[in-house]
């Protein structure tokens, strides 16, 4: 299993390699969750274990909050992740990278996890409930994963094999 800093790191380096931009904070915890729940969508398994606090713009991995240093990259120490989730990330920040910050916190905001983390929280409240690898299973259950190296989606492999 990853650690989310790691990942973060990933979709970092990613996302500059692909838009020629460095990413917001915004968007990176956005891509973040949305890798999440990717990879509980194609192998019913987390890709890490921390939790995403449901914020009044969407999900954030306050680990990743503390680490991330803007255009200046990360102030911890992180590693390389496995090609397996890379290759999650990969299609994630192909099929998500593109969407303006706001339009990926206004997705999030849709998400059961998001909304089950707000409940009680008052409109424009960050609040600090943490969104439930639960409900986040269950937001996985209506995502069909697209794969963007075969241009497919995941069911269309005739002879497709969980990674």
């Amino acid at each position: 299993m990853e650690r989310a800093i790691d990942v973060a790191k990933y979709i970092y380096t990613k996302y500059e390699e692909m838009s020629g931009e460095v990413i917001d904070e915004m968007k990176l915890h956005k891509l973040l969750y949305l890798c999440q729940r990717e990879s509980l969508a194609i192998l019913s398994e987390p890709m890490f274990t921390e939790d995403f606090k449901g914020w009044k713009f969407g999900p954030v991995c306050v680990e990743v909050r503390r680490g991330y240093k803007n255009d200046k990259g990360f102030s911890v120490d992180t590693k390389a992740i496995s090609d397996e989730m890379g290759y999650i990330v990969r299609n994630v920040v192909f099929q998500y990278g593109a969407y303006e910050s706001w339009k990926l916190s206004k997705l999030s905001h849709d998400e059961l996890s998001w909304k089950n983390a707000r409940k009680g929280i008052p409109n424009g409240q960050n609040g600090n409930n943490t969104m439930k690898l639960e409900d986040i299973r269950e937001d996985a259950k209506k995502v069909r994963p697209y794969d963007s190296v075969w241009d497919m989606y995941y069911d269309e492999f005739e002879d497709a094999e969980v990674m």
